[in-house]
């Protein structure tokens, strides 16, 4: 399962690709989410997917969901970009596909977020893709996109 711009490729971990990409390329969350996937086939794409450049293949992050959507069609998604590719644009890009394709599913009515108050480039990222603030709490902002 991929989607692809001109400059990203967003590749959904799956059983197949994840021990090749995880020789280079690892995190606890990425492990859970395998873990979970080989009990319940439905939840491909409803978590980890990395980021690779088009040009090159060079891995430079991940993102996804935390699962699929609840009962009320709602999905949180993260992120996170290595930092010598940051302020490139290229974590706008990535979360904006990752939310397009969401919105793709009829049961998703409403993708959200948090991130820590104080982490600016998530901010801009999240207001970039058109997230609103929905509130703010114990040092972190919360925010939803409706569809």
């Amino acid at each position: 399962m991929q989607i692809t711009t001109e400059r990203l490729i967003l590749t959904a971990f799956n059983l197949e690709n994840y021990k090749k990409i995880t020789e280079t390329y690892t995190g606890k969350h990425i492990i859970n989410y395998i873990e979970k996937l080989k009990n319940d086939s439905e939840l491909l794409g409803w978590g980890v997917w990395y980021v690779t450049l088009a040009e090159s293949n060079q891995i430079i992050g991940d993102l996804g969901f935390k699962g699929k959507p609840d009962e009320k069609g709602s999905v949180e998604v993260g992120y996170g970009i290595v930092p010598e590719m940051q302020n490139k644009g290229i974590a706008t890009e990535a979360v904006n596909m990752i939310v397009n394709w969401a919105f793709s599913s009829p049961s998703v009515q409403k993708v959200v977020a948090e991130c820590l108050e104080d982490n600016i480039p998530s901010i801009k990222v999240l207001e970039k893709i058109g997230m609103k603030k929905t509130n703010a709490a114990d040092g972190m902002i919360y925010w939803e996109k409706q569809r």
